[in-house]
């Protein structure tokens, strides 16, 4: 079984927001399989996707502060600049992050890891809903 279909996540501030279980909400057809792959790509360009720790929320805040350090944000370090000056680190952090992720599906289940979850990196101040294509194959 092939599936695809468009999904969306609620607008967040910038940083990294665990969305595991917003994504499998949307995803009723993962339950059916016994054995097969999600596939999820990010549609945007400043922001990204990620699988990482999902229990100490102290991983979330060290990977912002991580991320503002290796790129930090200023008009004074860019040219394009046109949308602020979160604009062009964002692109960067983005690409830095990267666009897709797959994921095993076993049992009806993601098969991630006992401390793994999904994250979105969210790279704007403000970068609105997220869509993402998910594309699903199983049995």
């Amino acid at each position: 079984m092939w599936h695809q279909t468009t999904i969306q996540l609620q607008p967040k501030p910038q940083g990294m927001h665990l969305v595991t279980r917003e994504i499998v909400e949307q995803l009723p057809e993962i339950a059916s399989l016994r054995v097969g792959v999600l596939h999820l790509f990010i549609q945007h360009t400043s922001a990204g996707l990620l699988i990482n720790e999902n229990a100490d929320p102290t991983v979330r805040s060290d990977f912002e502060v991580f991320m503002q350090r290796l790129v930090p944000e200023g008009l004074e370090y860019f040219d394009h600049t046109l949308e602020g000056p979160d604009d062009m680190p964002a692109h960067i952090k983005s690409s830095l992050l990267g666009h897709s992720i797959s994921i095993p599906i076993s049992n009806g289940q993601l098969a991630l890891g006992t401390w793994q979850g999904i994250y979105l990196a969210e790279c704007r101040y403000h970068g609105g809903a997220r869509r993402l294509i998910a594309t699903i194959n199983g049995a």
